[in-house]
């Protein structure tokens, strides 16, 4: 059942390794600084929040182009058949062809700051799709290092289990010489053997959290799965533990003046304060000024001046018939239902809104900060104590090995030891990338670049 069940592990795992394509990329080991760049420059959620924030960008760009007059030009061509009225002879013609055309201009001298304020909040818009761009950015250059991380952790926990696989190939036979001996009983030999089984297993487990962690850090890149992509191994040996005397309070405050989370917030409440402004410009009147030119043709148009000539051409009419002016209209807003009351009250509550999210941004800042921290006190205690029990645990080993090799302690117990220092070999490697990845959360909320 044993052998079956690795055979069938076996096969997967290879079936994985070559399931799919190659990587197209220049260089296959990359570090951990070249997965974050390539990941600002490929991954598709950052793509999605830039446009995002074109999209903004384009309504700014409008308020600010909302300011200009408009111009528009006008032309139509009216053809009529049957008897109709001429209104100019009261003679009724035959069939008309009347051609008019239009150029109308205007703006808006002052509509209670609304045009201004508009361009402020659109601003705002931007620069809080800004902050939530630079947002995404940081989230995933965290679960970039994070992914990282876990290789380097699966790498060595792989490690472990080979080493010990080795160990207990080479007592395999040792026991299986004191058996002949008589020093042991035939058991021992059957249980070693078992042992070995199961460790081939953790091997095989490891393995396949190996490619599994590969796997997952491309998928974040956004790259084809590819068995011959490795990553820069860098000298983790000894966790620097020196920020831990930096206070909490001093890095929440850097974190608060730079994360673009707290910003975004920030310019959120600004655009909420316009839109309060741009609903009591309501109140104001509004003044615009327009102009308009127009001239219009006639077939049936006759020229009764005393040096006139027939036809009445089409530029002649064009001539004699244009016109043009200006205006200027006041808009005096005196009973709208209510219509900016309402707006008034929703853009502050819209504020009220506002305000709450700025002040929860701040709390889950400095909760996250909090966390981390604490995380990673925690983690240097556990890597130092499971440090210490390491090094006991190596020597009780050692010891139970060599009172194993003589005869003096039987196969369960020297098993036993050996799960025990492989165990407390594993709680070191977590304590450790634990410990780690907890600092490199601190040293980014600091402002430092996020490096091994």
């Amino acid at each position: 059942m044993y052998y079956k069940m690795r055979k069938i592990i076996t096969s997967l795992t290879i079936f994985t390794f070559f399931l799919t394509g190659s990587l197209n990329a220049q260089n296959n080991i990359w570090s951990l600084e070249d997965c974050i760049s390539y990941a600002m420059d490929n991954n598709i959620s950052i793509k999605q929040t830039e446009l995002n924030s074109e999209y903004y960008k384009n309504q700014y760009n409008q308020a600010k182009l909302n300011r200009l007059p408009y111009l528009n030009a006008s032309v139509s061509n009216n053809t009529s058949f049957g008897k109709s009225l001429d209104y100019t002879t009261y003679q009724f013609t035959d069939g008309t062809n009347n051609f008019y055309s239009g150029i109308s201009s205007g703006t808006t001298l002052f509509n209670g700051l609304q045009q201004k304020n508009t361009i402020d909040k659109s601003h705002l818009d931007l620069l809080a799709s800004l902050e939530n761009t630079a947002k995404i950015r940081n989230d995933i250059s965290l679960n970039i290092a994070a992914a990282y991380l876990q290789i380097l952790f699966s790498q060595e926990l792989l490690n472990i289990a080979k080493n010990q696989l080795e160990i207990t190939s080479q007592q395999i036979d040792r026991t299986q010489k004191m058996v002949d001996a008589g020093k042991l009983a035939r058991g021992s030999a059957l249980e070693i053997q078992a042992q070995y089984a199961g460790e081939e297993l953790s091997v095989i487990s490891a393995e396949n959290d190996l490619i599994m962690a590969y796997l997952n850090l491309q998928l974040m890149l956004d790259l084809p799965y590819d068995p011959s992509f490795s990553i820069v191994v860098p000298d983790l040996s000894e966790p620097e533990n020196s920020f831990l005397m930096t206070e909490v309070s001093e890095i929440y405050s850097s974190a608060e003046q730079r994360m673009p989370q707290v910003k975004s917030s920030e310019y959120s409440l600004g655009a909420a304060e316009k839109d309060l402004a741009i609903a009591r410009g309501g109140r104001y009147p509004s003044l615009s000024l327009s102009a308009s030119s127009y001239s219009r043709y006639n077939n049936k148009a006759i020229d009764y001046s005393p040096t006139a000539e027939e036809p009445y051409t089409f530029s002649e009419q064009f001539n004699d018939n244009f016109n043009y002016g200006f205006g200027l209209e006041l808009n005096i807003p005196i009973f709208n239902r209510y219509q900016v009351k309402t707006n008034i009250s929703n853009a502050r509550i819209s504020i009220e809104s506002a305000e709450l999210d700025l002040q929860n941004t701040k709390n889950e800042l400095y909760r996250s900060i909090q966390q981390a921290y604490l995380d990673a006190v925690g983690a240097l205690k556990k890597y130092n104590s499971t440090q210490k029990a390491l090094i006991a645990m190596e020597e009780s080993f050692k010891y139970t090995e060599k009172k194993f090799e003589v005869g003096l302690v039987n196969t369960v117990d020297y098993n036993t030891s050996k799960n025990q220092l492989t165990k407390t070999q594993s709680d070191l490697l977590q304590a450790k990338y634990d410990f780690i990845f907890k600092t490199k959360i601190l040293h980014f909320y600091k402002g430092d670049p996020i490096t091994l």
